[in-house]
């Protein structure tokens, strides 16, 4: 067990490395377009929402209930982004992953440094964000805090499963179905503009599937303030769930293609 641990603080070191020098090219992702989404739909949209009246809201401004939302899907487009090409990248393109295990480093090694990165990148870039929601008001119980591990379980719960997807892929035309058909549909219909119970009865459930539904649910109940302790614990569970498979199948595709 120690030596696991050691050679994925290894690998962690490696993708700090590699961050240190292309940090300044993910600013617009993981910073900008989320504080315009933030100030577009939360203070833009938000204003005309709130002159409506905000019962169907729960009584809060419409800035409170999507902020939790923007939080959880900021951390899923993180995740995604870094578990889809960039794996691509280590097993077909560059191949670096295929130098890393001619060390003693093993496949599960090369798995647990690589999402151990995007741990990090997710906590850093939703921590930012959830200074700049704080800063415009949108959290309404100091409970909301206790979004960012929230967004942190959740960029894990969607990396391992995206990561052992791209093992499987011979190229990268998979990534588009992936972002097509899973982040912009999670994106727009998992509860964070709207509650999800104003949408068909067929479309509700299939968002009851997603991860970003249980995130945001969960992300939005602590932000306002009121948490169901078997609501959230059932969100949780079911993170962890798709944390613990996708990372198994991560390992399971990373040894096929590195050792076969």
């Amino acid at each position: 067990m120690t030596g696991a641990v050691e050679n994925g603080r290894r690998m962690f070191d490696y993708w700090l490395t590699v961050y240190k020098r292309t940090w300044k090219g993910t600013m617009i992702s993981s910073f900008l377009l989320p504080m315009l989404y933030l100030a577009a739909m939360g203070i833009g949209l938000g204003s005309f929402v709130d002159s409506n009246g905000t019962g169907a809201l729960g009584g809060v401004s419409y800035l409170q209930f999507i902020a939790p939302g923007l939080l959880a899907s900021t951390a899923m487009q993180i995740a995604v982004g870094e578990a889809t090409y960039p794996v691509m990248s280590g097993l077909k393109w560059q191949k670096f992953y295929h130098s890393m295990i001619a060390t003693p480093l093993r496949p599960a090694d090369v798995v647990y440094g690589q999402l151990g990165f995007i741990a990090f990148r997710v906590f850093t870039s939703c921590a930012v964000f959830l200074v700049i929601i704080t800063l415009f008001g949108g959290l309404k119980s100091p409970l909301g805090v206790l979004g960012l591990p929230v967004a942190l379980l959740l960029g894990m719960a969607v990396a391992g499963p995206i990561a052992a997807y791209a093992t499987v892929l011979d190229n990268d035309s998979g990534f588009a179905m992936v972002f097509r058909f899973g982040v912009v549909p999670a994106f727009l219909f998992s509860g964070a503009f709207f509650p999800v119970s104003q949408l068909p009865d067929w479309i509700e459930w299939l968002a009851y599937v997603s991860p970003l539904w249980h995130a945001v649910d969960l992300s939005r109940s602590l932000s306002l303030g009121t948490v169901n302790p078997l609501l959230a614990l059932g969100n949780i569970v079911y993170l962890l769930a798709w944390f613990l498979v996708g990372t198994r199948l991560a390992v399971r595709g990373f040894t096929r293609k590195l050792i076969g």
